[in-house]
């Protein structure tokens, strides 16, 4: 199941919520003269459920080792006579990827998603290497 936050449902939750139970409710009012009071009620369960999912999966990923982290130093071999260390950023996205490049077919071997400056970093301890191109 994958995490509200990580495929970005978490605001449409919020916005059904609001316009079942708050929206709604106040346009029939001033049209009909009257609250209805079943829909407040499903806005109201609506942004409850988004509460506790929200927080079920906040509760799962308390005190998780990132992946990165879980990455041994040296789990991708390194060849510095074959591969050269890079970076590949997506001139779209602005992800980051850090790998080897093979320099006889250009064929990327990927190492680990680069989310800071720490991690490149990170990257640059495990392989012992002082810089890193960057390849967009």
């Amino acid at each position: 199941m994958k995490k509200i936050s990580s495929i970005h449902y978490g605001g449409v939750w919020i916005a059904a919520g609001l316009a079942v139970g708050v929206a709604l409710p106040l346009a029939l009012r001033v049209i009909l003269g009257r609250m209805i009071w079943p829909l407040v009620i499903a806005g109201g369960v609506i942004l409850a459920a988004f509460g506790v999912v929200s927080a079920i999966g906040t509760h799962r990923n308390s005190g998780r080792t990132p992946h990165s982290d879980k990455i041994p130093a040296g789990a991708v071999p390194y060849d510095p006579e074959k591969q050269y260390p890079v970076i590949r950023s997506s001139i779209c996205t602005g992800e980051k990827v850090a790998g080897f490049k093979n320099k006889a077919d250009g064929h990327f071997t990927e190492v680990m998603v680069i989310r800071s400056p720490q991690e490149e970093q990170r990257f640059k301890d495990i392989y012992h290497l002082d810089s890193v191109k960057t390849e967009y």
